[in-house]
């Protein structure tokens, strides 16, 4: 079955791109209503879900743009693309952010899709953008935005060395390093992670620009 779906390249099949559709459809409907359910407001404004949707294309557009190119196995340095889906966590809320971080992994999966297994596709795709969205919990914090930007880095770091653990060590060629083996998931994650981290702090450090950032948060928030 999983040849009707993944071709032998691990990408996607015609198939395969239906159900991904599909599921993603149903998962970011679901994930809307829980985020809805359980927000102060009790559910997202129009204005709102336009601001989500437009952070999320924005996202989507920067992530094509990789100064120093593709890492040898996936990854890459994107021009500040995560920074886009935190912003919605720190205007509103970690239940927000996740819901519209899941939203994006899938998108993810649709542009460059990679399936080893239905878990590696997890931590991959759903759990490590949507785990972007923990810099909600920063959000009212003295330097929230830039706190939350580095907790969501971080945690989005684990679940690509979770999957490298389990399943990305094992495609390693036979004469790889036995002693790399324990830390080459962590390094080989977080180099292309904290190289964006370090461009974009860079960048939202800019007076200018954190100004700019301030208004549109205030306007999200209006």
């Amino acid at each position: 079955m999983s040849g009707f779906f993944v071709n032998a390249e691990g990408g996607l099949t015609t198939a395969g791109y239906a159900l991904t559709i599909i599921a993603g459809i149903v998962l970011f409907l679901a994930a809307a209503y829980f985020a809805g359910k359980h927000s102060a407001k009790k559910k997202l404004s129009t204005k709102q879900l336009v601001f989500c949707a437009a952070a999320m294309a924005l996202a989507f557009i920067t992530s094509y743009i990789k100064p120093v190119g593709e890492m040898p196995w996936g990854g890459s340095v994107t021009l500040c693309s995560m920074l886009f889906i935190v912003l919605v966590a720190n205007w509103y809320g970690v239940g927000t952010g996740i819901f519209v971080g899941l939203a994006y992994g899938i998108l993810q999966f649709i542009q460059e899709p990679y399936v080893l297994s239905f878990f590696q596709v997890c931590c991959d795709y759903i759990l490590a953008f949507a785990a972007l969205g923990v810099a909600g919990f920063f959000a009212r914090k003295k330097h929230g935005l830039l706190k939350g930007y580095i907790a969501a880095v971080l945690a989005r770091g684990v679940f690509h060395t979770l999957g490298g653990y389990l399943y990305w060590m094992d495609y390693m060629p036979d004469n790889f390093p036995q002693s790399l083996k324990s830390i080459y998931p962590i390094a080989y994650n977080y180099s292309y992670l904290l190289a964006e981290a370090v461009l974009t702090i860079v960048v939202i450090s800019i007076p200018a620009v954190a100004k700019g950032l301030n208004r549109v948060k205030q306007t999200a928030l209006e």
